[in-house]
């Protein structure tokens, strides 16, 4: 008789993974895609053996596809994360996520002062360094970095 035990998850039929999540950082990128208030099923899984890394989170989503402004949401919090697109239980596309050179609307300024928190002007950012993370604003040159980031509502 096999005494392991391991949680079986069942596929999904049309959908999206994201896999390789860090575990710091899951429940973020739950919050950063409203996942908390999708109305079909959503698995989460944190804290799971991985070869890749010691422990890794995941997120399967039921018959959703995420656009490409939601996963360079991802890219900023977890840029190694990988997106698996799923379409009759058969993989089609996967891909890893990148943060991109220009980020546009989604990233809140931190600089009270700067325009686009006093008026209906979008943000817009350049990605000054990928690596830590650091975005300057377009309009009032200050920096957001991987501590400060925050997502417009």
């Amino acid at each position: 008789m096999d005494t392991k035990k391991e949680l079986v998850v069942p596929r999904i039929e049309n959908g999206t993974v994201i896999d390789h999540i860090p575990t710091n950082v899951l429940y973020q990128i739950v919050h950063i895609l409203g996942l908390e208030n999708y109305e079909d099923e959503v698995l989460i899984g944190n804290y799971l053996t991985s070869h890749k890394f010691i422990r890794k989170g995941i997120i399967k989503v039921k018959n959703k596809y995420f656009d490409n402004e939601e996963i360079n949401k991802i890219a900023l919090v977890a840029p190694m994360v990988t997106i698996i697109r799923i379409k009759n239980y058969e993989v089609i596309e996967k891909l890893e996520a990148e943060i991109p050179d220009h980020i546009d609307n989604f990233v809140k300024c931190m600089n009270p002062r700067c325009i686009t928190n006093h008026e209906a002007i979008p943000t817009k950012f350049d990605v000054i360094d990928k690596k830590s993370l650091k975005l300057r604003c377009h309009y009032c040159e200050k920096f957001v970095t991987k501590d400060t980031i925050r997502f417009c509502e």
